[in-house]
């Protein structure tokens, strides 16, 4: 996936954009959306899970809801899973480890919003950092990292 700095897309656009970024999406890749409530998040993994089951001959799944509520939902996606978190009702590490959240980062693809309490934990994980701001009603500033914040657990 490639960095991006400050790259104004109006929301018509952002399918095109999900589109070709979904073609460097692999399996034990980790996704963590920052932004403000209604900046866009839950649409951009959308448009990503949706994408990924065309790239991979697959039906879409019939709704992709934000997982505000039950936390994690998951997608099959060719005997592995696609992972969507919302942590956003997350208070504690011990809440993540009920959901097996760290041996779930293993070979699977996950999508996480709302990551703040992860970036300095120690995962020793490689992830993608995507911020979306707010423009407009229509329109929004992207920006995204590669990173590797985490060290050894």
């Amino acid at each position: 996936m490639q960095k991006l700095s400050n790259q104004i897309l109006d929301l018509r656009e952002l399918e095109k954009f999900t589109t070709n970024l979904s073609k460097d999406i692999s399996f034990g890749d980790i996704y963590l959306f920052q932004g403000e409530l209604g900046a866009g998040k839950t649409t951009y993994i959308r448009s990503l899970i949706n994408n990924l089951h065309v790239l991979n001959n697959l039906p879409k799944p019939t709704s992709i809801i934000s997982p505000t509520y039950p936390i994690l939902i998951t997608y099959e996606l060719n005997s592995k899973q696609i992972y969507h978190y919302d942590l956003y009702r997350v208070k504690s590490l011990k809440e993540l480890e009920e959901l097996d959240f760290f041996e779930n980062l293993n070979n699977n693809i996950t999508f996480i919003e709302w990551p703040e309490m992860l970036i300095n934990l120690p995962l020793n994980k490689k992830h993608y950092l995507i911020n979306l701001d707010m423009i407009s009603e229509t329109k929004r500033k992207i920006n995204i990292s590669f990173n590797q914040l985490f060290n050894e657990f």
